[in-house]
């Protein structure tokens, strides 16, 4: 669903991320941790083709698609509709005088996807939301609540693969572990590919099967969670699982 080969993403002469290889399979979650500024964030963003500022170079596949040589019409469709970006704070990205189900019928609307009010009904129960919350506007929902919205947004879209950006790291521990429960279920039941970005390791260590460890815009670990998270090679790895409560 997602391959990267040499990837890297400049600003000027200065590299901000430098991905030599990184694959993500259908019903795989492969994780990229590291401490703020280490170039997680500027990695998943560029897999979109989102970092129109940057220098962005190397080879990027994502569902068929090479995001480093395709137009941008033919990137906007997959866009959502694919591949489905969930922010650190989704209610910030929702538009405050938008009732939920308006957004999401809008969002279906857009992508031409049918039988729209079957289609939610199906989504909000992939992610055990009521169908209530349609009627909701965003500041009438609580952050996992956001989150989890956001989720069946992407599953209603269709999509195949979900990149996920610090998706529990404002929430408290119970929710965060309903949230990472429904990535869990859809990864198992529908056969998701989720690339997640995070620096809780004690998260990751949850759920994911592959892991990328980043500093200063450099991988300098990667394999099996069990294997890195259990017995890393790198000192910072090591240092960052040191740092952990």
């Amino acid at each position: 669903m997602i391959e990267v080969r040499d990837l890297q993403v400049r600003y000027g002469d200065r590299v901000v991320a430098d991905v030599p290889e990184l694959d993500v399979g259908a019903g795989e979650c492969v994780a990229i941790v590291g401490e703020s500024g280490s170039g997680k964030s500027t990695t998943l963003l560029s897999l979109l083709g989102l970092i129109p500022d940057a220098t962005v170079s190397g080879h990027v596949t994502v569902c068929g698609v090479d995001v480093m040589t395709a137009a941008p019409r033919r990137l906007r469709e997959i866009r959502g509709a694919r591949v489905a970006l969930v922010m650190q704070s989704p209610q910030a990205a929702l538009s405050p005088a938008t009732r939920l189900g308006v957004l999401m019928r809008r969002a279906l609307k857009l992508h031409g996807v049918g039988r729209p009010a079957e289609i939610m009904a199906e989504a909000l129960e992939a992610v055990l939301l009521d169908r209530e919350i349609l009627r909701r506007y965003p500041h009438e929902v609580s952050g996992g609540q956001a989150q989890r919205f956001a989720i069946a947004l992407a599953i209603a879209l269709g999509a195949e693969v979900i990149l996920a950006d610090e998706p529990t790291s404002a929430l408290d521990v119970t929710v965060q572990a309903e949230v990472v429960g429904v990535l869990r279920r859809l990864r198992r039941d529908r056969g998701l590919a989720l690339l997640l970005v995070s620096h809780d390791l004690a998260l990751v260590s949850t759920i994911a099967d592959r892991v990328l460890v980043m500093r200063d815009g450099v991988v300098v670990e990667s394999g099996p969670a069990a294997k890195v998270l259990a017995d890393p090679d790198h000192p910072y790895t090591r240092e960052l699982l040191e740092a952990l409560p």
